[in-house]
Formats: structure tokens, sequence, C-alpha cells
């Protein structure tokens, strides 16, 4: 569907979620709640929710690679539960775009939190479906960029303290952190930093709404990937 021919609410909340649906009509399913009809968002939310838990599980095994599964299962938990997930549904605005029964718009489900949270998982599903694995996950990374870049296993060490005893160990050039774009309305910016090790080919990109999140971010993919080496 051409860009024209959206409705000017789904091209921003489009905006927002950092994805532009090929299919428009599996993004009203994904916001379309059970109390509005039979047709509803309930299976696409039970393939999102297998998707996002997989896709984190994934990042978090790279990203902290001595972590034992009961700490990897700790962190991914403190992610993907229901009141993270209804903070990003209010972050991205999603209620303005629900399709909701008249009881539920009534009742302020809008803003009702298991719904939002159920709504995230229900959009990442019809990413899914919508533009396949490779191309929806770092989508998924996107939104949680900001979390992910600031976890520590067991309440330790951030991504940017363990990366620099990560390369002291080793005796390597310890990192900087270059500042590479700033984008976005004063309300909702978002930085990207580069992470640069002597050494190294590779930069190591992070995002985040502050420039010390995605410095933390891309500490942690130094990590992720360095710690694979």
């Amino acid at each position: 569907m051409s860009l024209s021919s959206q409705s000017p609410q789904l091209l921003s909340l489009q905006n927002r979620l950092g994805y532009s649906f090929q299919d428009l009509q599996i993004l009203k399913l994904a916001l379309t709640h059970r109390s509005a009809g039979r047709t509803n968002n309930e299976r696409l939310e039970f393939l999102g929710d297998s998707f996002v838990n997989h896709v984190i599980a994934q990042r978090l095994y790279s990203q902290f690679p001595k972590a034992s599964e009961g700490q990897l299962t700790r962190l991914r938990s403190k992610l993907v539960r229901g009141t993270f997930l209804a903070a990003l549904g209010e972050k991205y605005a999603l209620g303005e775009c629900l399709t909701l029964g008249v009881g539920e718009r009534k009742s302020g489900g809008r803003h009702r939190a298991s719904i939002l949270a159920d709504t995230v998982e229900a959009i990442a599903g019809a990413m899914l479906l919508d533009a396949g694995y490779d191309n929806a996950a770092p989508v998924i990374l996107h939104w949680f960029a900001d979390a992910l870049g600031e976890l520590q296993v067991d309440g330790d060490k951030d991504s940017k303290t363990l990366l620099q005893e990560w390369l002291q160990a080793r005796n390597l050039p310890l990192p900087s952190y270059d500042l590479v774009s700033v984008e976005g309305p004063d309300h909702a910016q978002e930085f990207e930093v580069v992470c640069l090790i002597n050494g190294q080919k590779n930069a190591f990109s992070g995002r985040g709404s502050s420039r010390r999140n995605a410095e933390q971010q891309a500490a942690s993919v130094a990590i992720g990937e360095l710690g694979n080496d």
C-alpha cells in the first residue's frame, strides 16, 4: 500500500515503531483487541510473545557470555515482563491506534497495561510475518536498546565497565566512544554512538534515548561480538 493511501495515524505509528509495514492489514489486525470481535490480535500476540522471547534470549546469550542459565533467565524476565512491555506501548502511543469494543473504550482500555503489553507482542508477531526474522529482529532490538544497554548480571557491573575490564585483562587499549548522530525532536531524541577499539576493524554501534544509554548499548554490542571471538 502506498504511503499516500495510509491514514496519518498509522503513518505516525510506524514512524514511532521504526518499521513500515508492507501489508497494512496485518498491522490493523495487530491493533484489534478481542473486545472488538472475533477477528482480533490474539493469534499474533501468541506468535509475537515467542518471537520477542527468542530475539531477547539470543541477544542476552551473546551479550553476557559468562552468565549462567539462571542469570540469563532472570535478565530476560526483566525485559519481557508485562510492565516493561506496557511501558513500550505507552512510549509508542499504541493506545490511540487501538480498535476496541465499546465497553473497553469506555473503561479506559486505551491505557490498560495488559492491553498495551499484549499489543506490543501482537505487533512483533505482525512484523515477523510481514518481513521475516532477519528484518524484524533488529526492530525488536531497537525497541529494547536502552534496557539492554543498562542490564547488569545480578546487579554487578554495567556494559562499559565490563568491556573495559575485558580489554584490560588482555592488555588491550581502552575504547573510545564517538557521537555519530542525534535524531528526532527534542522530547524524543535518539542518539547513535560508535565504540572504537584499537586493533578492531569494526566499530560497534549503539543507539539510545541519551548519549549515555547509546554508549552502554555500543559497549554491550562490543562485548557480545568480542566475547564470541
